[in-house]
């Protein structure tokens, strides 16, 4: 059975949890074609990740740099391979990307979800556990993110 297989069957020890923040409509893209970018397309915050760790995706923003504010978790999935690799997506733009197993779910705003999220320490200024684009956060939390989202494949992590 796969590391991959394994993820989805039993709780794994070594599994790690993280958000990932990017604009709606970026999220969108990466869903579409399976993967994610962080950090305007960096190396290092993806080298984090490994295979079947979970990332739900938080979006301040419809479209970046400016477009309507939306503060809602807009995808959740498991990191395949862990394999990093770059794409070039215009002249002089070559992000880096790693490929996700995303989960049918919903959009869910985290107004509601913020007095539950333990890694949220300052409920007043909730929005600053986002500001370096990504962070680990306990399996709990991410449960309570996944049911949120009414992602039922993340059940048994």
């Amino acid at each position: 059975m796969s590391a991959m297989a394994k993820a989805h069957v039993q709780p794994n020890s070594d599994r790690r949890f993280w958000i990932g923040v990017a604009s709606r409509s970026h999220v969108q893209i990466g869903v579409k074609c399976s993967f994610i970018q962080l950090g305007h397309g960096k190396k290092a915050p993806l080298q984090k990740l490994h295979a079947g760790d979970g990332l739900a995706m938080y979006s301040p923003r419809t479209d970046y740099p400016d477009g309507e504010v939306l503060q809602s978790f807009t995808a959740i999935g498991v990191v395949t391979s862990g394999e990093i690799y770059q794409v070039e997506m215009s002249s002089g733009f070559r992000p880096f990307r790693l490929d996700l197993q995303f989960h049918k779910c919903r959009e869910a705003p985290i107004r509601p979800l913020i007095d539950e999220l333990s890694f949220i320490k300052n409920k007043t200024h909730w929005g600053a556990a986002f500001r370096f684009g990504q962070l680990e956060i306990p399996a709990l939390d991410f449960k309570i993110i996944a049911k949120a989202m009414g992602c039922n494949a993340l059940d048994n992590i």
